[in-house]
């Protein structure tokens, strides 16, 4: 109760700077300049290429991963027998590289190209996955495996946006990645529903480990035939 009272007053501290980080009303589009048409036409631009698509199905498999391990490490500790000390600390273990992945992916995507680097995460989530699954349950391999989930866990989210802006530009984007964060939502609902239905009707995580490393290798290969160019607006 106290951290989620604590997330609460952090959360109003913050909100000073929405008011700060306002956006200045737009400016008329100047004579002759390019047309960018409605937001409407906007989606139905991006519903209609394969890689937005493709960039979508990926995303969807991170929100599986991410809320499956968020809502249930806990109980996959317990499972394991070891002590409820080793759910927190795995938690915390992943929050921590977690931010070293955010921060290192950003530098990552000065050097390479950002679909090769999606598809690179999920392989690793994938084999990282069928090691812990192979290993021991102690103590320093789950605390070993939480980070290197953590390097992989929200890491996905500056090449996905990233290659938004990169097809679309900056004019749509908020619009736009706001529909591949619904597909990532929706398999954020699917991978805490049924780790908790798998746990249910068979007293164990492993069913939903072997679903992580077949959605995982899928995303990556996936990822494959991303053309990373700017799709041109219609003309007006």
């Amino acid at each position: 109760m106290a951290a989620v009272q604590t997330l609460g007053l952090v959360t109003l501290l913050a909100l000073p700077a929405a008011w700060v980080l306002r956006a200045a009303p737009r400016a008329p589009a100047a004579p002759g300049a390019p047309r960018h048409g409605s937001t409407r036409e906007a989606v139905g631009r991006a519903l209609a290429l394969p890689s937005f698509r493709l960039l979508a199905a990926g995303f969807f498999v991170c929100g599986f991963h991410v809320a499956f391990l968020a809502t249930h490490l806990p109980g996959v500790v317990a499972a394991c027998g070891l002590p409820p000390a080793v759910g927190a600390w795995s938690l915390g273990v992943l929050g921590l590289f977690n931010i070293v992945g955010s921060l290192g992916i950003g530098a990552a995507m000065g050097r390479w190209r950002m679909k090769s680097l999606l598809a690179a995460i999920y392989a690793a989530r994938a084999l990282a996955v069928l090691v812990f699954v192979l290993a021991p349950k102690t103590t320093p391999v789950l605390l070993v495996f939480a980070a290197v989930m953590g390097l992989t866990f929200l890491s996905t989210v500056p090449p996905t946006a990233g290659l938004v802006a990169r097809f679309f530009g900056p004019v749509h984007m908020a619009t736009l990645f706001g529909l591949v964060m619904f597909t990532h939502q929706i398999g954020a609902f699917l991978g805490a529903w049924l780790g908790g239905k798998a746990f249910e009707a068979t007293g164990s995580y492993d069913w939903m480990w072997y679903a992580d490393i077949v959605l995982a290798v899928g995303a990556a290969l996936l990822h494959l035939p991303i053309v990373e160019r700017q799709i041109q607006p219609a003309a007006a």
